[in-house]
C-alpha cells in the first residue's frame, strides 16, 4: 500500500511510514500492513537489519484522530465491546517478537503510538529536529503500545511517571539524556548515519546477532541462572554452522569475516 512503503537494499529492510501529509499518522490499513511488512523482513534469509522511519518532516504523530473521531479506530465503536481481544498480529508485539535488530530512524517528531513505535524498536537514532510526544494523558487515554511495558525498563520509574503523568513534549537533547534514543545525528548526515550504523551491524554473523537479541529479551523476564542455561542452549548450535568457522578463519588470518547466515 501506498502509506506503507517497503524496500530491501542489501542486507537491509526499510520500512517507511508515508503518510507525510499526515505526519504519518497511523491507519488502520498501516497497522495490518506494518505487522506484514516486518514479518516478512524478518523470514527473509537475506536480511539482517530492519530500519523503520518515517517520510517527511514527522516520524509518526500517533493513531489517525479523524479516524477515531469517524468511529473507525480502536476503541471506535462505543456500543460494540469485544469478547476477546487478540492481539497476536498487532504492530507492537510483532515488533517485539521479531529476532532481526531493529532500528528506529527518528527523523522528526514521534508522538503517541508513534512514540510507542520507536520506543520497541531496538535502537533509536534521532535527528536534531526528532521529539517524543507522550501526550496521552492530555487526551484521555494511556499509552496502549507497548509503552507502559517500555518506558519504566528504558527511564526507570520516577522518570518514567514523571514522563507519562506530564504529557510534557521531550527534544532530542533530553531523549538522549534520558537514553530513550541512542544517538542525535544532525539532519543534514542524518540518512548517511542510519545506513552506516544498520551496515554494521548487517556485516556481522546474522544468526548470532539474532540470537544475541533473543536471549536478551528471554532475559528480560529470566532469573540469571535460567538465562545462562538457555544462552549455553543457543550457544551449541551457533558452533556448528559455517558463520563461527568463517569467524574463526577470518580472525586467524588477520581480515574482515564474510558471513552468509548459514
Amino acid at each position: 500500500m501506498s502509506d506503507l512503503l517497503y524496500g530491501v537494499d542489501g542486507h537491509v529492510a526499510t520500512i517507511t511510514l508515508n503518510r507525510p501529509e499526515r505526519l504519518n499518522a497511523i491507519s488502520v490499513p498501516m497497522l495490518d500492513a506494518l505487522s506484514r511488512a516486518l514479518v516478512a523482513a524478518d523470514e527473509d534469509r537475506a536480511v539482517r537489519v530492519i530500519v523503520l522511519t518515517g517520510a517527511g518532516k514527522g516520524f509518526c504523530s500517533g493513531l489517525d484522530l479523524k479516524d477515531l473521531a469517524a468511529g473507525k479506530s480502536i476503541g471506535g465503536d462505543n456500543d460494540a465491546m469485544p469478547v476477546r481481544f487478540d492481539l497476536r498480529n498487532a504492530p507492537p508485539i510483532v515488533l517485539h517478537q521479531v529476532d532481526k535488530p531493529t532500528l528506529c530512524a527518528l527523523n522528526g517528531a514521534a508522538a503517541g503510538y508513534g512514540m510507542d513505535l520507536a520506543l520497541g524498536c531496538d535502537i533509536r537514532i534521532a535527528s536534531d529536529k526528532a521529539k517524543f510526544v507522550p501526550g496521552f494523558a492530555k487526551r484521555g487515554v494511556l499509552p496502549e503500545s507497548g509503552g507502559t511495558w517500555l518506558l519504566p525498563r528504558l527511564v526507570g520509574w520516577a522518570k518514567a511517571c514523571e514522563i507519562a503523568f506530564s504529557g510534557r513534549t521531550l527534544a532530542a537533547a533530553e531523549c538522549l539524556e534520558l537514553g530513550l534514543v541512542n544517538k542525535i545525528v544532525p539532519q543534514d548526515l542524518f540518512e548517511k548515519e542510519v545506513r552506516a550504523l544498520a551496515d554494521e551491524i548487517a556485516s556481522n554473523a546474522p544468526l548470532a546477532v539474532q540470537a544475541i537479541k533473543r536471549m536478551m529479551r528471554l532475559g528480560l523476564e529470566d532469573s540469571f541462572e535460567s538465562n545462562v542455561h538457555q544462552v549455553y542452549l543457543q550457544l551449541l548450535p551457533l558452533f556448528r554452522t559455517r558463520d563461527f568457522q568463517e569467524g574463526v578463519k577470518a580472525f586467524l588470518e588477520n581480515r574482515a569475516p564474510k558471513f552468509e547466515g548459514r
